[in-house]
């Protein structure tokens, strides 16, 4: 069974398992399937607004996708995401991201 698969299957019996659905959204940007992975990570954000790792990746995806607009908006809820839960590493590299972008 491929990861995608995988992840579906758990994500049937536990559809808020934030991991799991972290993980589906990688895979499927992994494969190249960036709307879908970034559907996957819009998800996970309306379940769990504190998942600061869905901020940096989807991020990271819409910059790769030059939707450097989007990613500003991301990269700002990431933040704010970080500061909330003290997740000092994460802030720091969305902060230095976002500096990147120069929007």
């Amino acid at each position: 069974m491929d990861k995608i698969a995988l992840f579906t299957q758990i994500l049937e019996q536990n559809p808020t398992d934030a991991f799991t659905r972290y993980g589906l959204a990688m895979a499927y940007a992994a494969e190249g399937k960036t709307d879908t992975a970034l559907a996957e990570f819009d998800t996970l954000i309306k379940l769990n607004a504190d998942y600061v790792p869905a901020y940096q990746m989807s991020a990271q995806t819409l910059i790769k996708l030059d939707r450097t607009e989007e990613a500003a908006v991301r990269l700002r809820d990431g933040i704010d995401a970080a500061t909330r839960t003290k997740n000092q590493q994460a802030l720091s590299e969305m902060e230095a991201m976002r500096d990147d972008l120069a929007i």
